[in-house]
């Protein structure tokens, strides 16, 4: 569903009236269907709603959503409160949040700002640091090239770098359902993200904060985020469990979505769920 200035919301698992969902955050250039591999799995009867971001899926453009929060973007902060005031829209006063790589920046920006939302926080394959120059300068790159171009042929290279390297050689099948994602993303929607998560804040002392139940997983492969940068999160947020996902890189619920099924259905329970 859709309403002004909110973000489409996907039911992915209908469960039990009144159960604390769990929401999932998806990563960049994709949209809500990158988690159905892993929700399939999750035991019990869970509820999982999962919203498409600013400018991908079904969600509007960045631009629009900013404009209705009467707020200004590209940020983090834009997509954080477009998430709360969609489930808060949704009637959903209090959920898990977790999300992957850009969805984990976005997941802890809900906590920081919307702290009552959040019984319990997953922080999949993401960091809780600011970019680097040179990687900062290398968004606003791209931001350029797929509005100059109209195209998202400068983040399709992404198709094979968000996997580890045994996916790459043994699963040919997720290069072409990435592929397939990503061109079906807009070069507008695309370039706004990128200019968001070049400007996101260093969040690693929000985490300190975050006295509520937490969970971070990292692919064993990940070369983006890697496993080191997940330890760092863990040992700050003062109740987390950390999971390292074996034979995944960046895109573990789709590499390897079984330990990552297992260790949400956890993190709900854990929270209240």
């Amino acid at each position: 569903m859709t309403t002004d200035g909110m973000l489409a919301l996907h039911t992915v698992r209908r469960g039990r009236p009144g159960a604390l969902p769990l929401v999932l955050l998806h990563g960049f250039p994709l949209d809500h269907r990158m988690w159905s591999d892993t929700t399939d799995l999750m035991a019990g009867d869970p509820t999982v709603l999962a919203p498409d971001l600013p400018g991908f899926g079904r969600s509007p453009v960045g631009e629009d959503v900013a404009e209705a929060l009467g707020e200004q973007g590209p940020s983090i902060e834009v997509m954080a409160d477009a998430v709360a005031a969609t489930l808060h829209a949704a009637g959903v006063q209090r959920a898990v949040i977790a999300g992957l790589s850009m969805g984990g920046y976005v997941a802890m920006a809900v906590v920081e700002r919307h702290p009552a939302l959040v019984a319990g926080l997953g922080l999949l394959d993401t960091k809780s640091t600011a970019d680097p120059d040179a990687a900062r300068e290398n968004r606003l790159r791209v931001a350029d090239a797929v509005l100059a171009d109209d195209s998202v042929d400068a983040v399709l290279r992404m198709r094979t770098t968000l996997l580890g390297a045994t996916s790459r050689v043994t699963r040919p099948d997720l290069v072409e359902h990435l592929e397939a994602w990503i061109t079906d993303q807009g070069p507008r929607g695309v370039a706004w993200a990128q200019r968001a998560m070049a400007v996101r804040a260093d969040r690693t002392a929000v985490l300190g904060r975050v006295h509520r139940p937490a969970l971070v997983v990292v692919g064993a492969e990940d070369e983006l985020t890697p496993p080191d940068a997940a330890r760092a999160m863990a040992e700050v947020l003062p109740d987390a469990d950390l999971v390292v996902v074996p034979a995944a890189g960046h895109m573990t619920p789709i590499e390897n979505p079984e330990p990552v099924a297992v260790a949400l259905g956890t993190l709900l329970r854990r929270s209240g769920g």
